[in-house]
């Protein structure tokens, strides 16, 4: 779940992270405020999800209220891959020295945090990486055992940086590193946090991403932030299709039937299982379907939610048939989701048997499952075939 920038900083703010000051406007009047309350000159920065804003020509520079306005007048409507504007951020132009980078991830391999720093900010880390290895660290850090500042300071030295400097960057980041553990981050970074010419540092711009599934724990700040329950908040808002998808699965506490992602396809997916659940979706566009949507189902969701999902998915324009499928998983019922999924058909008008092109969700009750999957005509099959062969068999089917 991406954040804005604007609340990103404000959560940088709330941990005293060094901020210049700003304001989130929603006109070229407040644009022409906000540049008299902050002091000119100030740069203008469109709030989207997406990267890529200064390429586009969404972030501009004014030396004046009334340039200010129409900087605001001519970003407002500027897209910026697939994404418009929410609003525009205006905060005081600095005088800056140099640029660094630092972020905050997930390593899947090492199953840790790594701290990524160079002191060649302002520019893709990739780019960096490639013609100048020497200027980018990679530091590996416990997500259990206590922080230190030292391993903050370790990973700013090893990127070149001494001195003051050193001394001043290393508390920036190593209260980044706390902030991404203590809000279940997937990514905290700030590029480009830069040293200006008087010596102090100031974050320019920021980025953060949650885990979705930890939302529940941090629903005060989410509300402070003013951040809805049914904003999925991923590389761009969420669709309406996925705003219904949200509230499928909010409709009780029980398992997940929801968490839909939309894709322009004609193969509904109602897949499940972790990882599980991405592998499936490759299977299917290795086979050469089309997925119509990615989504999630599991820990015994009851059969309302798996209807109203069912429902959700054959009520995009263009799907044809539906997949349901699911890795191995003892806990999941399989009579409760296929009541659910035959049941969401039938409230579609459609026929199960015309419409669910292959069921494979090995679980408990398989017996259960199965016979009401044989009553209402489903092909379905067990544990036995992969994966990737059922992916393949629904693909057929839709060819």
């Amino acid at each position: 779940m991406r954040f804005y920038e604007y609340e990103s900083k404000a959560l940088f703010r709330r941990h005293r992270l060094p901020l210049g000051p700003g304001q989130r406007v929603n006109s070229a009047a407040e644009a022409r405020q906000a540049f008299g309350e902050i002091g000119g000159p100030v740069v203008l920065k469109s709030q989207v999800l997406s990267g890529g804003r200064m390429k586009a020509g969404a972030v501009k520079f004014a030396e004046s209220a009334d340039e200010a306005a129409e900087h605001f007048q001519s970003i407002m409507p500027i897209v910026v891959q697939g994404e418009s504007a929410r609003s525009v951020l205006v905060e005081r132009k600095s005088a800056v020295a140099q640029e660094y980078f630092v972020a905050i991830t997930w390593d899947g391999r090492a199953k840790k945090p790594v701290l990524v720093f160079s002191d060649m900010g302002g520019i893709d880390i990739e780019e960096v990486a490639e013609t100048h290895p020497e200027h980018v660290s990679k530091t590996h850090f416990s997500s259990i055992l206590p922080l230190s500042p030292r391993i903050a300071k370790e990973a700013v030295g090893a990127a070149g940086v001494t001195g003051a400097a050193l001394n001043r960057l290393t508390p920036i980041v190593f209260e980044l590193m706390k902030i991404f553990l203590a809000y279940d981050l997937t990514l905290a970074e700030i590029n480009p946090l830069a040293r200006l010419e008087d010596g102090s540092f100031v974050v320019l711009d920021g980025h953060v991403d949650m885990e979705a599934e930890a939302r529940g724990n941090h629903k005060k700040l989410l509300e402070e932030l003013g951040i809805g329950e049914d904003e999925t908040r991923q590389a761009r808002p969420p669709t309406d299709f996925e705003l219904a998808g949200a509230r499928v699965n909010a409709v009780d506490h029980r398992g997940v039937a929801g968490n839909v992602v939309e894709f322009d396809g004609n193969l509904g997916l109602v897949i499940g299982a972790g990882g599980g659940s991405l592998t499936l979706f490759d299977a299917v566009r290795q086979h050469g379907g089309r997925p119509a949507n990615y989504c999630e189902i599991g820990g015994n969701p009851s059969v309302k939610k798996a209807e109203a999902l069912t429902q959700l998915i054959l009520s995009k324009p263009g799907v044809e048939k539906l997949a349901v499928m699911m890795n191995v998983v003892s806990n999941t019922r399989v009579d409760i989701v296929a009541r659910g999924v035959i049941k969401g058909c039938i409230a579609a008008g459609r026929d199960p048997a015309e419409t669910i092109a292959i069921f494979r969700i090995p679980g408990s009750w398989e017996d259960e499952g199965f016979k009401i999957l044989r009553k209402y005509g489903v092909e379905y099959c067990d544990r036995s075939v992969s994966m990737h062969d059922a992916a393949g068999r629904a693909v057929a089917k839709i060819s």
